[in-house]
C-alpha cells in the first residue's frame, strides 16, 4: 500500500489523540499555535522549545512544522510585531510557512507523556498520577437487543470505549425488557408500525473520555441494528487513574538521597541538582513531576513520597520540603523536560509508520538551559 501524504491537520488529530487537548490546564494553551491545518508536510522538527534557532533548523531541513513543548503564545496578543521575540518568530513562521503546534501541560498529565519517561529515566517503577485527573469521563449506556450486545460492544472497544487504567474492554451488562411503539414512517428492525412492542434487550455499560466521544458515538450508532438508538452519556466526578500531573511510584531497591541525586544528575545530563534533604536518608518511594512541580510537594508527602524530583524550585518551597523532612531534588525545568525531545519524536515516527503516513521527524539538536552553572 503506497504511503499517502498527510496534512497538518491529520497530524493534528494524531497528536491531539495521544495528548488530548482537553488534559491541559486552563491556563495552557495548546495546540496549533500558527499555520494552515491544510498544508501538506512532509516533515517535521521535535523541540522544547519554539525559538530562533528552532525556526533556523527547520528551514536549513526543510521542515514545515515544528512539534515543541512550550507554547510559543501563552497569552492573548495585544498587537503583533516585530518589536518582541514572540512577534518576530511569529512573523517569520507565517512567512516562510513553517507551522508551530504545541503540547505542554496535555502532554505532562497524559499516559506516555513527560512524567512518565521522566519516571522511567530515573528508574521509578510501577507509576501512577502524583495528581490524578479528573472531569472527562462518561459513563455510556446503551440498550441493546438481545443476540447484538457482542457486536455494538465491539465497536465500542476499537473506538477507544472501555479502558480502565490497565485494562480494556470494560462493561457492566443486564438483562431487561425494552418497550416501543413505532409509527407508521418508521422501519422498524423489529416489531410492526402501530403495535407496543415488548423486546429482551440488554443494558450494555461502558466508560469512555471526551476526546473518544465522538468517535464512539459514531460506531456505535453504525454496528446498532436499531433505527433510533437509545443511549445516555452521563458525565462522571470520577478521577482517572491513567492520566494527571506528576508520578509516583518505587525504586527497585532503596537508595541514600545522595545516591539518588547522583542517579538524576547523571541520568538527566545536567551540570548539577540542588538537594534538600539528608544525604544520607533512605529513599525508596520516589514523586517526580518535569517541569516547575513544586506545587505538588504536598500531596508528595501525603503519599509517601520519600523524595519528589522537579524543577524550578523555590526558598520557601524547600524550606516546606525540609520541615516535612521530605527530600527534594531540583533538577532544573529544562532538565527535567528536555527528555521530551527524544521521546515525542520516537512516538510520532512509530505512529505515522504505523498509519503509513509519509512524513520525517527529526528532533532539534543543541538546546540549552538558559542558566549558565559557574
Amino acid at each position: 500500500m503506497k504511503e499517502r501524504t498527510v496534512r497538518l491537520q491529520d497530524l493534528l488529530g494524531l497528536l491531539h489523540r495521544l495528548y488530548p487537548p482537553v488534559l491541559a490546564e486552563n491556563w495552557d494553551n495548546v495546540g496549533l499555535q500558527v499555520g494552515d491545518p491544510v498544508a501538506s508536510v512532509s516533515r517535521i522538527l521535535v523541540c522544547l522549545d519554539a525559538s530562533e534557532h528552532a525556526l533556523d533548523e527547520a528551514l536549513r531541513i526543510g521542515a514545515q512544522a515544528i512539534f515543541c513543548h512550550h507554547p510559543l503564545v501563552f497569552q492573548p496578543l495585544k498587537r503583533l510585531s516585530t518589536v518582541d521575540e514572540t512577534g518576530r518568530l511569529l512573523f517569520r513562521a507565517v512567512r516562510e510557512g513553517v507551522a508551530i503546534v504545541s503540547s505542554h501541560t496535555n502532554l505532562d498529565s497524559a499516559a506516555n507523556g513527560i512524567n512518565d519517561w521522566l519516571a522511567s529515566a530515573l528508574g521509578v517503577e510501577k507509576t501512577l498520577p502524583l495528581q490524578a485527573g479528573g472531569g472527562d469521563l462518561l459513563k455510556l449506556v446503551v440498550f441493546v437487543p438481545s443476540g447484538y450486545e457482542e457486536k455494538v460492544a465491539a465497536a465500542l472497544f476499537e473506538a477507544g470505549a472501555g479502558a480502565i487504567g490497565h485494562y480494556d474492554s470494560c462493561s457492566f451488562r443486564t438483562d431487561g425488557v425494552g418497550t416501543f411503539r413505532p409509527d407508521e414512517a418508521s422501519n422498524p428492525f423489529i416489531g410492526e408500525a402501530g403495535t407496543l412492542e415488548r423486546v429482551r434487550e440488554i443494558r450494555l455499560e461502558t466508560l469512555l473520555t471526551r476526546e473518544v466521544q465522538g468517535r464512539v458515538i459514531q460506531r456505535m450508532l453504525k454496528a446498532h441494528p436499531y433505527e433510533e438508538v437509545a443511549y445516555d452519556l452521563v458525565p462522571l466526578a470520577n478521577r482517572r487513574s491513567d492520566v494527571g500531573m506528576g508520578r509516583i511510584g518505587c525504586l527497585a531497591q532503596p537508595t541514600t538521597l545522595g545516591a539518588f541525586a547522583a542517579t538524576v544528575k547523571q541520568a538527566l545530563g545536567v551540570a548539577h541538582v540542588r538537594v534538600v534533604g539528608d544525604f544520607e536518608q533512605k529513599v525508596h518511594k520516589i514523586a517526580v513531576c518535569g517541569g516547575s512541580g513544586a506545587s505538588l510537594l504536598g500531596e508528595a508527602d501525603r503519599q509517601g513520597a520519600d523524595v519528589l524530583v522537579t524543577g524550578d524550585v523555590k526558598y520557601h518551597e524547600a524550606f516546606s520540603a525540609r520541615s516535612r523532612k521530605l527530600g527534594l531534588i531540583d533538577a532544573g525545568h529544562f532538565g527535567t523536560e528536555h527528555i521530551m525531545v527524544k521521546h515525542l519524536a520516537e512516538v510520532l515516527r512509530h505512529e505515522t509508520v504505523s498509519r503509513r503516513m509519509d512524513v520525517q521527524i527529526e528532533e532539534l539538536q543543541g538546546e540549552k538551559d538558559p542558566f549558565l552553572t559557574v
